[in-house]
Order: structure tokens, then C-alpha cells, then sequence
């Protein structure tokens, strides 16, 4: 007896998994990386000539500064004696001098803003009525300015770096309290209940929900709160201390030596520009929507 046709027909072959299919990325194309490497050199390019025209205008002011009969004698704010003294600053350790203690200061700050902040903006994300319960009062306490807590600050702590670890503090917490509560509203529903009817805790909850999918809102949260603690920084730095940031230019006002002055202002921008741009890369990390 004769197969019939369709029996003896071999099986149609599956198509071929493609790499994507297979769980393995697809290595970009040369296109796209010369697309890419394209972007970052117009990238770099717009960065430099930003740059550039910054110092223009700074030495133009400089300039008008010095014939100036008025105000000659702030002359050196213009780069040329700047750069001269920052160096000098760098090469004979004076500036990791007066950056060390303000660091300390601000990454305390920093990390008590952060302790208290995410629990308080989750319970005002997780708690409706607790939410709406504290809007007002968070609100109002949000828009005092920080260093209006400088005298309860003095009298309510026994040494300065703990007076301004406090006004940090207290400037940092909004930002990410806010951001955190912000970022647990906007968590689909739904991802709860499944881990309910999987037989999740609450510890299980916080820890394998929440904080993994708040997480790129609370460090956008915690870039804020760096912004605010690094100004809030050089005038609570004003407060009795002898090292800082914020001292070495009191002292400089003082001593007169605006070179000096104008090197430690470059120093904060600098060290300022360094730390917001880590944030951002960590941000760009945990981003759930970046291109690879």
C-alpha cells in the first residue's frame, strides 16, 4: 500500500530564532554605532562651545571690571588670576583641605534626608488618609527656608557640624519625600494583588515591590535634594566653623583675596557638576526605558 502524499511530506521546518527570540541581543549595527558615536561627538562639541562662551562672558566682565576706576580692585575675579590660584590651591593640597569637611557634611545630610524621607513618602503613598492628613502640614514646612531654622539649629545642637548637617537635613527631605510618594502612586495596582495571591508579606512587599519599582524615582528624588543641600551648604558653612566650602569663602571675603574667592566658587561648581552627573548616570541605570 502507497503512502498517501500528505503522510510522506516532511514536516515544515520552524524558523529560525533570531537572536532577540533566543534571549541573546543583537549586536548594533555599524549604522548605529556611527549614528551613536556621531551624537556623542555633537554632544561634546555643544558641551565645549558652551563652555567657551561661559569664559568669554567671564572674561569680558573681568575686563570691564579692571578699567573700571569703581571697581578695579576686584579685578581678580577674572580668570586669568583664578585659574593661577586654583592651581596653586590644587597642587599644595588646600583644596582637598576645604572640600573634605563640606563633603562630610552634605553626605550626612544627605543620608538622614534620605532616612527619613522614602519611609515618610511611602507611607504617604501607600496610606491615602495619611497622605491627605499630612499634605498641608508637609507643604507648609516645605516652603519655610532652611536657614530659618538656623537658631533652633544652634541651640538645639551641641556642635556646629551637627547644627549644619541639620539644615541640610531638613532642606533634602522634601525632595525625596515628595518624589517617593510620587513614585508609589504611579505603581500599577495590580502587581499587588498578584503578589497577594502569591502569599506575599508586607516585608516581602516593600522589599521585592515597592523599592525596586520606586527606586529610579527615589534617586531622581535624591538628585534634587543634592542640588538643594549643595547651595543650602556654603551659607549654613557660615556658622561658627573653621573648614569648608562655605569658610574658605567668608574668609576670603575677608582677606580680601578674591582670587581665592573666585577658585573655591570654581571648586563647588565643579565638585556640584560631578556629583548631580552621577545621579544621572544611576538614574540612566535603573531606567526601565533606556536604549541598550
Amino acid at each position: 500500500m502507497t503512502r498517501s502524499p500528505q503522510l510522506a511530506m516532511e514536516p515544515p521546518a520552524l524558523p529560525a530564532e533570531t537572536p532577540e527570540e533566543d534571549g541573546v541581543q543583537a549586536a548594533p549595527s555599524p549604522s548605529g554605532r556611527a549614528r551613536h558615536l556621531a551624537a556623542m561627538a555633537e554632544s561634546f562639541l555643544y558641551a565645549l562651545a558652551g563652555m567657551a562662551l561661559l569664559l568669554v562672558l567671564w572674561w569680558l566682565g573681568g575686563k570691564m571690571v579692571e578699567t573700571n576706576p569703581r571697581m578695579f580692585a576686584f579685578a581678580d575675579f577674572a580668570p586669568g588670576p583664578t585659574f593661577v590660584r586654583l592651581l596653586e590651591m590644587l597642587g599644595s593640597g588646600e583644596a582637598a583641605r576645604m572640600t573634605g569637611p563640606s563633603l562630610y557634611r552634605v553626605g550626612f545630610g544627605l543620608a538622614w534626608a534620605v532616612a527619613v524621607g522614602v519611609p515618610m513618602g511611602i507611607l504617604v503613598g501607600w496610606f491615602g488618609k495619611f497622605g491627605k492628613l499630612t499634605n498641608i502640614p508637609f507643604q507648609f514646612l516645605r516652603m519655610i527656608s532652611p536657614l530659618s531654622w538656623m537658631p533652633i539649629a544652634v541651640m538645639a545642637f551641641t556642635t556646629w557640624d551637627g547644627a549644619i548637617v541639620f539644615l541640610i537635613g531638613i532642606a533634602a527631605v522634601w525632595p525625596v519625600l515628595f518624589a517617593t510618594a510620587a513614585g508609589l502612586k504611579r505603581v500599577d495596582p495590580s502587581w499587588f494583588k498578584v503578589a497577594r495571591n502569591l502569599g506575599a508579606r508586607p516585608w516581602h512587599m516593600l522589599f521585592t515591590i515597592i523599592l525596586p519599582a520606586i527606586s529610579q524615582d527615589i534617586l531622581t528624588g535624591v538628585r534634587l535634594a543634592l542640588g538643594v543641600a549643595w547651595i543650602v551648604l556654603v551659607p549654613a558653612e557660615y556658622l561658627g566653623v573653621t573648614s569648608g566650602l562655605g569658610y574658605a569663602i567668608n574668609d576670603a571675603r575677608d582677606t580680601l583675596e578674591y582670587d581665592r574667592l573666585a577658585a573655591t566658587v570654581v571648586i563647588i561648581g565643579i565638585i556640584g557638576f560631578g556629583l548631580d552627573f552621577l545621579c544621572q548616570r544611576a538614574i540612566a541605570r535603573l531606567s526601565w526605558h533606556r536604549e541598550d
